[in-house]
């Protein structure tokens, strides 16, 4: 007898195992159809291996003529799926083209993977102006096959467009119907297409040798999304590239501190450029003076001076964080064992670490200047376009936030402000504007990134300003408007020296033990009643603090006091010492609730 183990796009870490019909030729990395819970569903074939296993169910169909993944990208979903505590059917589901059908009989094979040979170059970090020109050159010149990987739908479609002007290319992302996306996968493997564009979801596409994989904006949390497997494409790729005799290309404005700590230590090529044109940056104090006007005098009069020589205007807001500052000396009311943000509960009128859990009473004075005001102050969109309006009533003002307005009314908001003279908005709203479009970009209260309770949070301070500043002519202007003037991430912003940034930076995440130097998890605990999610979190917690190796600290309730989490800490192994310490968890007699972790979280989900 001939057996086929499946594995299925379900939260179960083993295959199941059924015959292989007489005649059939099956082999690993085809995808088939077989019955699982009293219904026919789509897994991938792992292994197939002789045996004698009475009353084990035929398989009902193979879906695909000929393997979708070769062993050695198999070995690779299988180490992804061990990184990120996700099973391995669910990480080919995430990481294939959706089955269209029985592809037609005939097509080429999958080109063999091999080993990466000693003259492999390194992968390589473009970074500063004119980083998409230099992918393009570089794929332009090159012969073999090449994937574009982007973060959102939008990218890959300008991308495709670009890539067709070299050669044939195509698309494999959701933003194009299934089929399209399995002859798009089809066509790269037989090489009749050179070009592909995708999001994360084309990461294990077929790329016969010699290829070049591409990751633009490396530094994007949207490259972790959300499902299994919860691995950020950067991961993936930098370990495919040490799997096959590929070159790799990753793009940032701002690197992620993963990847300059990778470039400073010699794994990752970042050839040095010129600096490009840069916009004056200037940098305002606020500390006591923007409690009831969103605008400086210093702003007010550029945007005047801006709107007058007809060029567009960006206010960068952010929402409202939950931390408290001192608003006469700026400082920021941090954990003295973490360093983050302290989170602000009006309601329990207390300070929480959402690392460690400590939890503070409210401070009557700032511990660094001994003022009495600290408050959760900030300035919201809606409050800014009101100033604005007020101050500039014939200018077209409009105000867009991507992640709030969806739909018709997202749409509506989008033509409203790609009209605008003055835009306020959030981050998201840089997409409307391209290189050099805008004449003036401000931030009217940016300490609210920095108030975040995230160890990221000057990352991604940096990242924001960043790339506001690369939207800006030349002649134009970035005014920053901070309680916290001298902080290091304005400070390179304003000299265009990422330097000044990663050098503080990862000293910080060194000596208290963030990434890159220790690996984080998050592990979430609930159940149907709050005093069951309390037991079920205890118990969690006392078998990770059961591994040698692990770092965790104490459960921290959400406002509903149904969900705790649990931070962690470890090394490299830290996904295996996590496994190990929840198996019992995992058993399903064990019944207690659902038990959810996060190895790697970009996003921090407090």
């Amino acid at each position: 007898m001939t057996i086929a183990d499946v594995a299925f796009d379900a939260p179960v870490h083993h295959s199941f195992s059924y015959r292989v019909p007489d005649g059939w030729t099956v082999v690993p990395g085809q995808r088939a159809q077989a019955p699982l819970g009293g219904a026919a569903r789509v897994g991938m074939v792992v292994a197939v291996r002789d045996g004698a296993e009475p009353g084990l169910k035929p398989l009902a169909q193979l879906v695909d003529a000929e393997p979708v993944l070769s062993r050695a990208q198999l070995d690779l979903v299988d180490w992804i799926a061990a990184q990120s505590l996700s099973s391995v059917g669910s990480t080919c589901a995430a990481l294939l083209p959706p089955p269209a059908g029985r592809e037609a009989a005939g097509s080429a094979g999958l080109a063999a993977s091999g080993a990466v040979g000693p003259g492999a170059p390194k992968p390589e970090l473009l970074t500063g102006a004119g980083r998409e020109k230099r992918v393009l050159e570089r794929l332009e010149a090159t012969k073999g096959a090449a994937l574009v990987i982007a973060a959102d739908v939008e990218t890959v479609a300008r991308w495709a467009q670009r890539l067709a002007k070299i050669d044939r290319a195509v698309r494999l992302d959701s933003g194009v119907p299934d089929e399209e996306r399995g002859a798009a996968w089809r066509a790269l493997r037989d090489g009749s297409a050179r070009l592909a564009a995708g999001t994360r979801s084309a990461l294990l596409a077929p790329l016969p040798p010699p290829a070049t994989l591409v990751l633009l904006d490396e530094h994007e949390a949207a490259h972790k999304p959300p499902g299994a497997p919860r691995m950020h494409s950067r991961d993936v790729a930098l370990e495919r590239r040490a799997r096959e005799p590929l070159a790799l290309l990753l793009t940032a404005a701002t690197p992620s501190l993963e990847a300059w700590w990778r470039a400073e230590s010699g794994l990752i090529d970042m050839p040095s450029r010129e600096p490009g044109p840069w916009p004056a940056v200037s940098v305002a104090d606020t500390r006591g003076i923007l409690r009831r006007e969103p605008l400086t005098p210093p702003l007010a009069r550029a945007i005047r001076e801006t709107l007058a020589a007809k060029r567009r205007v960006f206010l960068v807001v952010s929402r409202l964080t939950s931390s408290l500052a001192c608003d006469e000396c700026g400082a920021v009311v941090r954990c003295g064992d973490c360093a983050i943000a302290l989170a602000y509960s009006r309601a329990a009128a207390r300070l929480v670490c959402r690392v460690c859990g400590a939890s503070h009473p409210l401070p009557d004075t700032c511990a660094a200047c001994h003022g009495r005001r600290l408050t959760p102050f900030g300035w919201g969109a809606e409050r800014v376009e009101h100033a604005v309006r007020r101050r500039f009533s014939d200018a077209r003002i409009a105000r867009w936030d991507p992640d709030a307005a969806r739909g018709a009314r997202g749409e509506a908001q989008r033509a409203a402000a790609a009209a605008a003279d003055v835009v306020i908005g959030t981050r998201g709203a840089l997409r409307l504007f391209g290189p050099a479009a805008l004449g003036l970009a401000a931030f009217v209260a940016p300490d609210q990134l920095l108030r975040a309770p995230d160890f990221r949070a000057g990352e991604r301070t940096l990242a924001l300003a960043w790339a506001a500043a690369e939207r800006v002519a030349a002649d134009g202007a970035v005014i920053i408007q901070s309680q916290n003037p001298g902080h290091y991430a304005f400070a390179a912003v304003a000299r265009q020296n990422l330097h000044e940034f990663y050098r503080p930076e990862l000293k910080f995440r060194a000596e208290l033990g963030y990434p890159p130097f220790r690996r984080l998890a998050v592990v979430t605990a609930r159940a149907g009643q709050s005093d069951e999610t309390r037991r079920l979190a205890e118990a969690v917690g006392a078998a990770l603090r059961g591994s040698k190796g692990l770092t965790v600290y104490p459960p921290i309730a959400d406002r509903s006091d149904r969900i705790r989490r649990i931070v962690t800490k470890g090394g490299d192994d830290l996904p295996r010492l996590l496994d190990d310490a929840l198996r019992e968890f995992k058993a399903p007699s064990a019944g207690r609730g659902i038990i959810d972790v996060e190895v790697d979280p970009v996003e921090w989900p407090f």
